[in-house]
């Protein structure tokens, strides 16, 4: 799954370790979903979208390709 993560983060000039506070998860799982390594779970994504005031569907997006 493609995401926004890494510019949203970059954009309130957070680390990784800053947004996984703000998230309660670790730094290596916002690194493993910002690489696309792993995907969220879905009340995770729903603390990010409301994190960053966004819908789910800006954030993260499904399509193949």
């Amino acid at each position: 799954m493609q995401n926004k993560l890494k510019v949203l983060r970059a954009m309130r000039d957070w680390s990784q370790a800053e947004l996984a506070g703000h998230l309660d998860v670790s730094r290596q799982a916002v690194n493993a979903i910002e690489t696309g390594k792993h995907d969220p779970s879905l009340p995770l994504a729903f603390r990010i979208a409301r994190l960053f005031e966004m819908p789910i569907e800006e954030i993260f997006d499904d399509a193949e390709g």
